[in-house]
């Protein structure tokens, strides 16, 4: 029997009444785990669950991580001594898994607690100079004394009167996003970053104080030091690598040096219309990212999934590229009932799986023979039409030539009864004639 990796069976799994969320399972699980838990954003998934994947491996594996995100992956595979090399589309993203991979000197944490004491008395500081970013409506974001106290701060910490280690301004600059956030008016609730309601509480400055430099300059230091303890947390032994590129084209993305990957752990954006660019855009401006609402339309056109900006114009006037079908039973009919609901959400669904072709026809040409493939994915839903995208993935690695392709569920996602997370696996043959064990996966499909 097919059992998922907590050693339940499918069947119990998916029907077992009063199933949870499994919180350990999703982001919200990282957040008091070193500098895993440095920013709260949507591309991250569970340590728990990647943690559970990389003890099947060692140090004489390598692992390909095609759509790093937040870094969890290499994160992970630095601190259990395992290589790995990992990609992301959003520059932003790179810079904060690089960041996270650094192995620091044992200085260093002291210094980041030091120079924050400096930027704090720089900021309290009457007519000190302020900076604030070109977001579109940002008074959504913050109310005026806010992003004039946030402003302040930031300048000091680009503009520093005495020279500081590079490292240290970057991780001040780690410090600073998580107090922007934190004294936003967003709710950090649900999975999708959403603005507060009128007479929500905001934050830190939920309860006025009378002086919003003070309650950001508080927060600041807070989180300085939040920061400053996390990096001896599990710290990297080894050195893993990130670099910006397009995982469509994987032999291109990584370096021409690259080892045969031995093991992928990824989670790829979800078809589901969320858009990683939208929750991260308030990090990406101030960080000098983003500079209009255009560019960040642009990059999320370029991502898997995204449909953020005039990337929804983009796709108005996307059409298959004629590369061969998706190779799943009722594929077409599915995107066409779907399109019923609205055309756009079924451009979408089509693109979404012909950039995900594209991915694993790629994969193959940088693994080693037998390498083993690990996919979290989750499900949708679009009107009355369920997306069955474990199935879908399954039967492009297995159309793709990898073998033994099989499907766990790991956890039910959200209220709709229909939503569920699972990870798809498949293996490289060891040799080129090896037949996919094509039962399991199809049995996922039904």
């Amino acid at each position: 029997m097919n059992v998922d990796l907590f050693g339940e069976p499918l069947t119990d799994v998916r029907s077992r009444g009063g199933l949870g969320r499994h919180d350990h399972l999703t982001f919200r699980g990282n957040v008091a785990l070193g500098r895993h838990g440095w920013l709260r954003l949507t591309p991250a998934y569970s340590l728990h669950l990647v943690r559970r994947l990389l003890a099947r491996y060692g140090p004489h594996d390598v692992v390909l991580e095609p759509f790093s995100g937040t870094g969890t992956t290499p994160l992970a595979c630095a601190a259990a001594g395992i290589r790995c090399h990992a990609v992301d589309i959003n520059p932003f993203l790179v810079w904060l898994c690089k960041l996270k991979l650094t192995r620091f000197d044992d200085g260093v944490p002291a210094a980041v607690v030091k120079a924050a004491a400096r930027v704090a008395d720089a900021a309290r500081e009457p007519g000190a100079p302020a900076w604030q970013p070109d977001l579109h409506q940002i008074e959504k974001w913050w109310d005026a004394p806010t992003l004039g106290a946030l402003g302040c701060a930031w300048e000091a910490i680009r503009k520093p009167r005495r020279p500081r280690a590079p490292a240290v301004t970057e991780l001040l600059s780690i410090a600073f996003c998580r107090t922007m956030i934190q004294t936003a008016h967003v709710s950090l609730g649900h999975q999708s970053m959403s603005f507060k309601k009128p007479g929500d509480d905001v934050g830190l400055l939920s309860e006025p104080s009378g002086d919003a430099r003070q309650t950001v300059v508080n927060a600041f230091l807070a989180a300085a030091r939040e920061v400053a303890d996390s990096l001896v947390v599990e710290p990297p032994v080894v050195d893993c690598e990130v670099v910006l590129g397009d995982s469509r084209h994987l032999p291109a993305a990584l370096p021409s040096d690259r080892p045969r990957y031995t093991v992928v752990v990824t989670s790829p954006p979800y078809p589901n219309r969320m858009s990683y660019i939208r929750e991260l855009r308030p990090y990406m401006y101030w960080l000098g990212y983003l500079s209009n609402g255009r560019a960040a339309g642009e990059l999320d056109w370029q991502a898997i999934g995204g449909t953020w900006g005039c990337a929804t114009s983009l796709l108005n006037g996307w059409t298959p590229n004629g590369q061969g079908q998706i190779p799943f039973p009722h594929f077409d009919r599915i995107v066409e009932e779907i399109g019923r609901g609205h055309a756009l959400l079924g451009r979408y669904v089509h693109k979404y799986f012909e950039d995900i072709k594209s991915h694993i026809v790629g994969l193959r040409d940088v693994l080693a023979p037998g390498a083993h493939c690990h996919y979290i994915v989750g499900n949708s839903k679009f009107y009355d039409t369920l997306l069955p995208v474990e199935g879908i993935y399954a039967a492009l690695f297995e159309d793709a030539g990898f073998v033994d392709v099989g499907v766990e569920t790991i956890r039910k996602r959200t209220s709709k009864k229909e939503l569920f997370e699972f990870i798809v696996h498949a293996h490289v043959p060891h040799r080129p004639r090896e037949r996919s064990a094509r039962g399991v996966a199809r049995s996922s499909r039904t």
